[in-house]
């Protein structure tokens, strides 16, 4: 995907590949979500929170917790799971 894409593009080819997206910005993926309710997921994250090693293991908590079929549609905070 380009550098530069859309957010909105963005979260439409997450989607067409089966897949949710991670994200810092938290106000556009929210409006995103409304306008396109069968994304492929959404977690949202407030960038200070996190160390990148803690984003990580968090981010691999909540998705080791879950299976594909419980993201389509939903958006998910990942501080849900904990902050490092």
């Amino acid at each position: 995907m380009p550098f530069d894409a859309s957010d909105e593009h963005q979260l439409l080819q997450a989607t067409a590949r089966g897949r949710c997206i991670l994200t810092f910005n938290i106000g556009d993926f929210i409006r995103l979500a409304q306008t396109y309710p069968a994304h492929g997921g959404i977690i949202l994250a407030q960038q200070s929170d996190w160390t990148l090693s803690g984003l990580i293991a968090a981010a691999d908590a909540m998705l080791s917790h879950t299976t594909a079929a419980d993201w389509p549609g939903q958006v998910r905070w990942l501080n849900e799971r904990g902050r490092s």
